[in-house]
């Protein structure tokens, strides 16, 4: 589920030159087959969806089927989302992903499929949203392969919408240390990305949980999945080896949903107890990360200490 749901985002570099210069349009009238699409059930619940047994029509249809009652979303916001995608071809459909009984994930408003992007943009949080998307306002004339989508398949997407997040979002309790002594120092850089100071004394030989940010939420449970931004040093280089804040290159980068259980050691024992609005370091010994093994893609050793700066944002089950 969790690699269907990325590489549903995974194309998108290349479809949104495809896609951006498309203009789009709503329509309401019954002569367009994509009006036809209806939805019933309840905010949370997996919807039911009717698409007609017909050719889908060239048109771009959005609706906001729930209104809710939160902040507005821009095009520079990401949200938490539960959503189910269909894909329209021919006179058939089938349902192609759905999280509403799984992990919600975060979405990018400006993900790069232009029709999704106009259907949410200046929505309210707690809405449930609906597009109907033709090949131009979806993954354009190449598709995406990788969930199966073709370059002539119509998308219908159900959204609901659980909760935004700005570019800014970080850890919003009270900062209570910065590290530093024997431990890694961490400062504020541009845009409030965490800079992380390795000193010059060996790393510690056991995992190091350290609070710079005491959040007020609920306190992180056992398996639960959190909504974060974090970063990851390697001691030895002081290299950043892995980031989810926005940079220049993409300033608009959404924070990470990650499942307690399905990570590495450190983060599966460490983060259980911490509140959300928090900031924690994690010093992570090589047994508590990656192991012998290390990971060669990110360049770290199988004896490498790293260093995690992480914000929990929100609890997302």
């Amino acid at each position: 589920m969790r690699r269907l749901a990325a590489a549903i985002l995974a194309p998108l570099a290349v479809t949104a030159a495809i896609a951006g210069c498309s203009s789009s349009s709503s329509s309401s009238g019954t002569a367009n087959p994509n009006a036809e699409v209806s939805v019933s059930g309840k905010l949370g619940t997996a919807p039911t969806v009717h698409i007609p047994a017909a050719a889908a029509g060239k048109t771009l249809v959005t609706k906001t089927l729930i209104k809710g009652t939160g902040p507005v979303l821009t095009n520079a916001d990401s949200y938490l989302a539960r959503f189910s995608l269909y894909v329209w071809r021919g006179k058939t459909h089938k349902l192609l992903f759905t999280n509403f009984a799984s992990t919600p994930t975060v979405l990018p408003v400006a993900m790069g499929l232009t029709g999704l992007q106009k259907a949410i943009t200046g929505q309210h949080v707690g809405s449930r949203v609906l597009a109907v998307m033709p090949p131009k306002y979806g993954y354009g004339k190449l598709g995406n392969s990788q969930i199966g989508v073709k370059g002539t398949d119509t998308l219908v997407w159900v959204v609901d919408l659980d909760q935004a997040f700005t570019p800014n979002t970080r850890a919003s309790g009270k900062q209570v240390s910065s590290g530093g002594g024997t431990l890694p120092t961490v400062t504020l850089g541009t845009g409030g990305t965490p800079q992380v100071a390795i000193p010059s004394n060996a790393p510690p030989s056991k995992l190091v949980v350290k609070t710079l940010i005491q959040g007020t939420g609920p306190a992180v449970q056992k398996s639960q999945s959190i909504v974060v931004r974090y970063v990851g040093v390697i001691w030895r280089t002081g290299k950043v080896f892995n980031s989810d804040w926005p940079s220049v290159s993409q300033p608009t980068a959404a924070p990470n949903v990650f499942t307690l259980g399905q990570l590495i050691p450190a983060w599966n024992t460490g983060l259980v107890g911490v509140k959300v609005g928090s900031r924690v370091m994690l010093v992570v010994p090589p047994a508590e990360g990656y192991g012998k093994n290390g990971s060669a893609q990110a360049g770290i050793k199988g004896t490498d200490t790293l260093v995690f700066v992480v914000d929990v944002l929100a609890v997302a089950s």
